[in-house]
C-alpha cells in the first residue's frame, strides 16, 4: 500500500513548506506529502535526518540551504507555498541547557520571521506550528490543551525551550484571531521512530543496546513518559492539513496507551534488542519533567485522529531500523 494511502487523509497539489523540514519529524512528514505535492524544505541541516534519504532526490522537492534567523531565506522558502509547517527549533534537554540563548533566539525570533513571511502570502490555507509537550511543565497527568501551562523557574535554562514554544503558541494563534490566517498549535508528546537523529530517550537506548553500551538513566529512572509513534504524529499533522476545524486551535498529539517509566522503558528496550546492556542510573542536577501524559480527546473529536501505533509495535520497528542501518554502516567499512 502506498504510503500516503496508509497515512489516510492529506493535502494534494498544494506547495508547502517545512521550516525545519531536514529533521527527523519533518523527514518523516515530507515522505508522505511529496508524491502528491510541492514540498520546500528550509534547513541548517543542524540536525538531518534527509540529504541521506531517497527523498532528497525526488522531483517535488525544493530544498533551500538557510535558518529561520535569515528573513532572506525565510521569504525564498515561502515563494509560492499554500501551506506552512514551522517545525524549525533548537530542541533537547542537553542543547538546550547548553545554549539557551540561542535556543530562544532561534524559536521566538525564527517563528516571528516564519509567521509574517506566511502573512504575506495570497491564498495561504494553512500555518501549523509546532510546538511541545514541555509547556505543561515537570508535571502534566492527562493535561487537556486549556490546562494551565507552567514553566518553571526564570533563569533555569531547563525551562527555555519550553517557554520560547508557549511564546510562539500565542502568536501563531493571535496572527489568527487578529489578522485571520489560518494558523493552528500541534504539541507532539514524547515521539519516537525510525530516522530519529539528536537526542531523546529511545534513540540512545536503542542506539547504545545494540552496541551493548550501558544504558544511562537519570537519578533513579522513575519519570514517566507516554510515547507516540512518528507515523501517528505525521497522520495527526496531514489532519491537521486539511480538516478545516483545525485552525484557530491547539492540539495534543501522543498516545496515552504507551506510559510507562524510564526506567522499564530502558529494560523493554534492552528485551527487545536482546542486549546484554546493564542499567546504569546518574545524578541529574537540573530540572526534569517527572510525569508527562497527554489527554487526546479534542484531536479525536475535530480531527478524527486515533493513534494506532502501540509502544511494543513501535520499538520493533525502531530497532529493525536502526539494526538494518548499522549493519550497513559495518558492510561499508
Amino acid at each position: 500500500m502506498p504510503e500516503t494511502e496508509s497515512m489516510g487523509q492529506g493535502p494534494r497539489g498544494e506547495r508547502i513548506c517545512l521550516t525545519g523540514g531536514a529533521g527527523f519529524i519533518g523527514t518523516s512528514l515530507l515522505r508522505t506529502l511529496i508524491e502528491e505535492n510541492e514540498v520546500v524544505v528550509l534547513d541548517n541541516l543542524w540536525r538531518d535526518s534527509l540529504t541521506q534519504s531517497d527523498c532528497m532526490a525526488h522531483p517535488h522537492l525544493e530544498f533551500v540551504r538557510g535558518d529561520v534567523l535569515d528573513e532572506r531565506a525565510v521569504e525564498k522558502a515561502m515563494e509560492g507555498c499554500t501551506m506552512v509547517v514551522h517545525l524549525a527549533a533548537i530542541a533537547g534537554v542537553d542543547t538546550v541547557i547548553r545554549m539557551p540563548v540561542r535556543t530562544m533566539e532561534t524559536n521566538i525570533i525564527g517563528a516571528t520571521n516564519v509567521l509574517a513571511a506566511a502573512s504575506r502570502r495570497s491564498g495561504l490555507k494553512r500555518f501549523v506550528d509546532i510546538s511541545t509537550s514541555e509547556v505543561f511543565g515537570a508535571y502534566a497527568f492527562k493535561v487537556k490543551e486549556g490546562d494551565l501551562a507552567s514553566l518553571g523557574t526564570v533563569g533555569e535554562a531547563r525551562w527555555t525551550y519550553a517557554v520560547s514554544k508557549l511564546a510562539t503558541e500565542h502568536l501563531a494563534l493571535n496572527y489568527h484571531k487578529e489578522r485571520g490566517m489560518p494558523c493552528l498549535v500541534v504539541r507532539p508528546f514524547n515521539i519516537y521512530g525510525p530516522g530519529q537523529v539528536g537526542e531523546g530517550a529511545i534513540h540512545s537506548f536503542v542506539m547504545r543496546a545494540l552496541e551493548g553500551q550501558d544504558l544511562i538513566l537519570h537519578n533513579d529512572g522513575g519519570q514517566i513518559r507516554a510515547w507516540c509513534y512518528v507515523e501517528d504524529l505525521v497522520r495527526a499533522l496531514r489532519l491537521c492539513l486539511v480538516r478545516d476545524e483545525a485552525v484557530g486551535n491547539a492540539f495534543n498529539v501522543g498516545n496515552p496507551r504507551s506510559t510507562l517509566t524510564i526506567y522499564y522503558l530502558a529494560r523493554m528496550v534492552r528485551d527487545l534488542v536482546g542486549s546484554a546492556s546493564k542499567i546504569q542510573f546518574v545524578p541529574w542536577d537540573f530540572p526534569d519533567v517527572e510525569l508527562r501524559i497527554p489527554d487526546i480527546e479534542k484531536a479525536r473529536r475535530l480531527l478524527g485522529f486515533e493513534p494506532r501505533v502501540d509502544l511494543e509495535q513501535g520499538l520493533l520497528k525502531t530497532i529493525a531500523w536502526y539494526r538494518s542501518r548499522r549493519e550497513e554502516g559495518k558492510e561499508k567499512t
